[in-house]
This record gives C-alpha cells, structure tokens and sequence, in this order.
C-alpha cells in the first residue's frame, strides 16, 4: 500500500469523480462532424479543457466560437444520460474531511453542478470552475486558487486528475498528482503516481499532526 501525506486534495472533475464519457462523446461527436473535423482527433485532446480552446485549436477560422462554445455548453448541461461516479468516489469523498478537499475542473458552473449531482456526489465548500481562471488547465492557474481558497500552500496540496492537460495544470502549481487511468489508459505526461481508479481509495487524519493520509492499495 502506498502512504500519501498531504493536508488537502484538490479532484478534477469528469474523469476522475465523474464519468461523463457518453455525453462528451455524443456532443463532441456532433460538433466535429458539423464542422468537418476528426472526431477521432478532437476526442484526444479535448479531455480537460475548455471547450473554447478545443474549438479555436481545430477551427481557428471560425468567427463565431464564442457563440458555439455557449451553445455546446448548454447541450452539455442538458445531457445527464449515462453520467455515474467513477468507481471509488464516492466512498473515497466520504473519508475525507470537508475543510479538505475542493473540485477543480474546466467546467462552468452550472455544467459541474450538473454533472456532480447526476453522478450523486456531494457538494465540496471549494469549488474552482473554468470561467473563474484567466487561463485554464494546463495552465496551473485553476489548482493554485483552489489552493489558497482551502487556506494551503501548493506543496501541501494532492492533485487528483485523469487528463494530461490537468496532470500538467498539477505538476505545475508545484503539486504532486495522482493521476488516473479512466480516460487515456496510456498517459501521455507522467504523474507522480498513478492508479486506474478510484476503487480502495481511502483517507484518514493523523492525529498527532492533523495530516491526511492517502492510502492506495
């Protein structure tokens, strides 16, 4: 069993509390289609990342992206069939104290409050959602400000994530990651450790010094 020390746990989101894969595939797939790109490609690189950076890294020449990233959100927000928690979540959420933990994802808001609730995982105090970041995932921006809203400093932090853009976004808040083999099963960027779920996952308080104990069988 590998033995983590660290005073709070930053989680992404889809992937990692979440398994959103059937909606991102349906709305994904359409958009490409309808825009003469490979779903195929699109669907490698899109994972973690705000839609509007996916749409502008295919079709740059496009002038109305802004409008189709709004519209591709709602029809995301709309679109909770087949959304479960990723396993171990749940139980792994209840170990850990409340003061301890956030979600960051790349998600607006309504978008993970929906997503969240579909897969029926409780709300955290601290939530950094992508239209509060200047820059999102691999940008470190999102990780360091759910960081400071906890009250810890990055190197106290875990960063628990799925996609390379976020073990990116981790790695470079200064943060050690745990990274999860729910969506790229070869990960392209290494993480500090890695798991394929969340299954067997618990935390517990060490007494003596108020740490958090990651236990990873």
């Amino acid at each position: 069993m590998t033995k983590i020390r660290t005073r709070a746990i930053l989680f992404d989101l889809d992937g990692t509390l979440v398994d959103s894969t059937a909606v991102v595939v349906r709305v994904w797939t359409e958009w490409a289609r309808r825009n003469g790109v490979s779903p195929d490609e699109l669907l490698a690189v899109s994972h973690g990342r705000q839609a509007i950076d996916t749409m502008r890294q295919f079709r740059p020449d496009l002038n109305d992206l802004e409008a189709q990233a709004a519209e591709h959100i709602r029809i995301e927000e709309s679109d909770t069939l087949g959304i479960v928690p990723v396993s171990g979540a749940p139980e792994l959420l209840r170990s850990v104290p409340p003061d301890h933990w956030a979600i960051v994802t790349s998600c607006p808001s309504v978008l993970a409050r929906v997503r969240r609730e579909a897969a029926g995982l409780p709300e955290p105090k601290v939530i950094v959602t992508g239209n509060e970041v200047r820059n999102g995932k691999p940008a470190p921006d999102g990780f360091l400000l759910g960081a400071d809203r906890l009250g810890f400093a990055p190197e106290e932090c875990v960063v628990v994530e799925d996609s390379p853009a976020g073990i990116q976004a981790g790695l470079a808040a200064g943060m050690r990651v745990l990274g999860l083999t729910t969506t790229y099963p070869d990960l392209p960027v290494t993480p500090t450790w890695a798991r394929p779920d969340l299954s067997g996952i618990q935390v517990r308080r060490l007494r003596e010094s108020g740490e958090l104990e990651l236990q990873i069988p």
